[in-house]
């Protein structure tokens, strides 16, 4: 993130069925999380099949247009059909072990920790006192 990033938090409205309003909360309360940080969370993890990798922008693998989800939709349908729901489920199925290898990851390298304290991960030494 450069110097010049905006970093102040800004409201993103969206309107979903009852239903699915309830089926995410529940899903956050089980992760311990908020609403907003579990919807925040989830539109970060979408985001990584529609985007080249930003770490690695030169990317040559086998992905470099980051088309990965629209891999795996097509792989999915070209089996069998599937409803939203269906395919929602089996495309973010990974989501919450790529976030603990993740969150493993970057603790291992030294770059976050998890603080009670402070409520959860954060990034080393980014709070008063650490």
């Amino acid at each position: 993130m450069s110097d010049s990033t905006d970093t102040s938090r800004k409201t993103v409205k969206t309107y979903v069925p009852a239903y699915q309003k309830a089926e995410w909360q529940a899903h956050a309360d089980e992760l311990g999380m908020s609403q907003s940080e579990f919807v925040r969370t989830m539109v970060q993890a979408g985001r990584r099949g529609f985007e080249p990798d930003r770490e690695e922008p030169d990317s040559t693998g086998s992905d470099p247009g980051g088309h990965g989800l629209e891999r795996q939709v097509l792989e999915l349908l070209s089996s069998d059909t599937y409803s939203w729901e269906e395919l929602l489920d089996a495309v973010s199925a990974d989501i919450e072990s790529r976030l603990d290898e993740t969150l493993e990851g970057l603790q291992a390298k030294n770059e976050i920790r998890y603080s009670g304290r402070h409520g959860g991960y954060t990034t080393v030494g980014d709070r008063d006192g650490d």
